[in-house]
């Protein structure tokens, strides 16, 4: 990790200095993609954590056009991003549905891959808590759709790969990270 950090605007420095605090890990580990890294994320460590996903909320309803009436992502990693935005969303009088997109279909009960109060029609906010090729969030999305909702924001409490913005326009979402990997020190993909 580099000594100088960028510059950030007084809440994504609130997340940033716990996401370093809570959330990094430094050492030797293998990623999901089967590459080693020297830093690890574990962004539920500030997703799940009443001062993180203060701070997370604090960000992300900054980032949320007016127009979003739901929240949420593929489960697990944004289930606590979707429902502790939702929570402190609704105390600050901004009503948003959550909701969760399982990783496979449910074929009894209530079927199909959403789970949660998300409507046919709903304006959606996509989350994730990390993302380092973008693929979870693109599947959300696409779920989403499927569902007859219309995204039209994905976001993640931290980018660590920096190819999530170009999938997410070659889908018409805009995507914006609350954090990146060089606001943490660490260049993208590293």
């Amino acid at each position: 990790m580099s000594a100088a950090l960028p510059p950030l605007d007084p809440a994504r420095e609130a997340l940033r200095r716990h996401v370093l605090a809570h959330s990094v890990r430094t050492g030797t580990f293998t990623l999901k993609s089967g590459r080693t890294s020297d830093w690890f994320l574990d962004t539920k460590q500030t997703a799940c954590d009443p001062d993180g996903i203060l701070a997370v909320a604090d960000v992300a309803l900054a980032l949320l056009p007016p127009e979003v009436t739901a929240i949420g992502g593929l489960t697990m990693g944004a289930d606590p991003v979707a429902f502790g935005v939702a929570a402190v969303a609704a105390v600050r009088g901004r009503p948003l549905r959550s909701f969760s997109v399982r990783k496979e279909a449910k074929t009894h009960g209530i079927t199909g891959r959403v789970a949660g109060a998300l409507r046919p029609g709903d304006v959606v906010a996509v989350v994730e808590d990390t993302v380092t090729r973008g693929t979870s969030i693109m599947e959300a999305v696409q779920a989403v759709r499927e569902f007859g909702a219309v995204p039209v924001l994905a976001t993640a409490i931290v980018d660590r790969g920096g190819t999530c913005a170009a999938m997410a326009r070659e889908a018409g979402v805009e995507f914006v990270a609350m954090l990146t990997a060089p606001d943490l020190g660490y260049g993208f993909g590293t």
